[in-house]
């Protein structure tokens, strides 16, 4: 047999086997799971590579949207996509009376498909190339972000005697100090909080995959460091942070929370409770409210970017509200 090099591969030295560096190694696929694989429509390769569940259901809904509206019954169809299809899909979304940011997902969901399809010759061309997109209405996020005096308050609404009430007070304190989203806040392990040259990061798992370390502040790792000690599980590292403090549900006790119970149960709760009444408050304002102060108190933007998580600094500017702060205004100036 002759001597195979390392970017040699001999198949068929036996029923199931492949010589691989000159040595036999057992094939762990079957041929016909080889072969299955193979045969992996792209269309279905670019969905399994949407990594976060929440853009995978919404890609899914964008795309069965825009099938069901040309008729495509079937992948090959995807070839005789052309551009007046797209822009019949944009004014589509127009008329039914879409948000701008809506009918942008939507439009990126198909080019993002196109794009792939594209990478795989599965389609000749991209046909939502030179599609505009619908311009946002403002250069301000609608995310409202709440005042210094309201963060206060709600940081201080949780019982500070009782265990949940330390909890979400620790919950608050993340949320505000570092601008992490509810999933990003609820993905976190006790073994996230770590050292990185002698200063605690919390590590955060981000959109994409993406992981990130951001700083602790000292107020929010305070409030950490008191709720693990009433907690009882600081050592377990590869353990949920923030959990339940009761059974209400029999999902156990080491199970994390839920973006949407840490909304309804600690965000929206203790903003009641501190009679923060902003209207738009929803599941991102304190993300908006954290970038909104870091801006304010001369953090620079593109580290603003990083500390968030966004990929485009174009996401980052909506934060940036300094141009329009209530007290620069010419209406503070006018006297007489």
């Amino acid at each position: 047999m002759p001597e195979t090099s390392a970017k040699q591969v001999k198949i068929g030295a036996g029923e199931g086997e492949v010589v691989v560096l000159g040595r036999r190694e057992r094939r762990l696929l079957t041929a016909a799971e080889f072969q299955g694989l193979s045969d992996v429509p792209p269309e279905a390769e670019w969905f399994a590579n949407l990594s976060n569940p929440r853009t995978r259901r919404a890609y899914q809904s964008d795309l069965r949207e825009f099938m069901a509206f040309v008729g495509i019954m079937g992948a090959g169809e995807f070839r005789l996509v052309t551009r007046a299809h797209a822009l019949a899909w944009r004014k589509e979304l127009e008329r039914r009376g879409h948000a701008a940011a809506t009918i942008r997902r939507k439009l990126s969901a198909l080019a993002s498909l196109f794009d792939h399809l594209c990478k795989r010759n599965a389609v000749p061309f991209n046909p939502l190339r030179g599609v505009k997109r619908p311009s946002s209405d403002t250069n301000e996020g609608k995310t409202p972000a709440i005042g210094d005096g309201q963060a206060r308050a709600l940081l201080n609404a949780p019982n500070e005697n009782t265990l949940k009430g330390k909890r979400d007070r620790a919950i608050l304190a993340v949320l505000l100090y570092h601008g992490l989203r509810r999933a990003e806040l609820c993905v976190l392990k006790v073994g996230d909080l770590e050292d990185r040259r002698g200063i605690k990061h919390l590590r955060v798992h981000g959109k994409g995959s993406k992981i990130r370390f951001v700083p602790a502040h000292p107020t929010a790792l305070a409030h950490i460091e008191e709720y693990l000690e009433d907690a009882g599980h600081r050592t377990e590292a590869e353990g949920p942070l923030f959990r339940p403090v009761k059974n209400n549900r029999g999902g156990g006790l080491d199970t994390a929370l839920t973006p949407g119970g840490v909304y309804v149960a600690v965000v929206c709760h203790y903003a009641a409770a501190a009679g923060i009444s902003v209207r738009g408050f929803g599941p991102h304002a304190l993300r908006a409210t954290a970038a909104t102060n870091a801006l304010d108190h001369e953090a620079d933007i593109a580290k603003v970017q990083e500390w968030l998580g966004h990929a485009n600094i174009a996401t980052t500017r909506l934060y940036d509200r300094r141009r329009m702060r209530p007290e620069d205004s010419p209406t503070f100036k006018v006297a007489y």
